[in-house]
């Protein structure tokens, strides 16, 4: 069990606790000693304005894509390859847990809010505020905030695994990128980004890897066979990828791989 575990079970210990050490009367009504009850009622709806009765909808609707949004982040965005190549160079480097998963995972949170926001952008001019300012119907919004995003994922997935996608659905072939659906464009989209972040993190690790060689054999020569060759490369793969400023390398190549 890891810290972040310990900790949430810690806090639900403290608040059950100390609800427990509380008055009745603290939680609920003083006479009845009942704690309040949220509740939604259409009952008072005005039946002629469908708005009202509507709200509730959109609350549900609103907590379902709420529950939906990792996926969506992870799925449909440069997440997935900038948190993969993040991890490939850390197991590369051999620094274990350095950075720690947490750095790992918001610089590739950040990196993703950065490549998406022409995407982000174009989505809200063209398909939220107009929908907020009711000038079109949620549908409409719906179909006009998909294009962008489909938009990007057509430039990063390869045709092989379009390809592969449509023959695995057994539909008829498209006759061009928007007869192509989005439920065949999404998993096309993964695997492209699965083995682009793979073929990145293959590059990383041959530098790294080189170094590490050369002191194997330099401590085999030397008759130290019980010394970790580990141990050694480390500083200089730290040295190495320091003096190169590889972070700088990294993050720009990153971001440049999905113009």
């Amino acid at each position: 069990m890891n810290n972040i575990s310990k900790k949430y079970i810690f806090i639900s210990l403290f608040i059950c606790i100390a609800a427990g050490m509380l008055p009745d009367n603290t939680w609920g009504n003083t006479a009845g000693g009942t704690t309040p009850v949220i509740s939604i009622d259409l009952k008072n709806a005005d039946i002629n304005n469908p708005d009202e009765a509507a709200i509730v909808l959109k609350i549900f609707l609103l907590l379902t894509v709420l529950s939906l949004v990792p996926s969506i982040l992870i799925m449909l965005t440069s997440f997935t390859r900038t948190v993969i190549v993040l991890s490939l160079l850390r197991q590369a480097i051999g620094t274990q847990q350095m950075p720690p998963n947490q750095v790992i995972i918001g610089l590739s949170l950040f990196l993703t809010f950065f490549v998406m926001t022409p995407v982000w952008q174009n989505i809200n001019q063209n398909a939220l505020t107009p929908y907020m300012e009711k000038k079109i119907s949620g549908k409409q919004a719906l179909e006009t905030a998909i294009l962008p995003v489909r938009g990007f994922m057509f430039k990063q997935t390869r045709e092989k695994d379009l390809a592969m996608m449509v023959k695995l659905s057994k539909t008829k072939r498209p006759k061009n990128i928007n007869d192509v659906p989005t439920s065949i464009l999404i998993p096309s989209f993964v695997i492209s980004e699965l083995k682009t972040a793979f073929q990145i993190g293959f590059l990383l690790y041959v530098p790294f890897l080189i170094v590490d060689m050369v002191v194997a054999s330099v401590l085999l020569s030397m008759g130290m066979m019980m010394l970790p060759p580990i141990m050694v490369s480390l500083p200089f793969k730290l040295m190495l990828f320091v003096l190169a400023d590889g972070w700088n390398l990294i993050v720009g190549s990153l971001v440049k791989s999905f113009a």
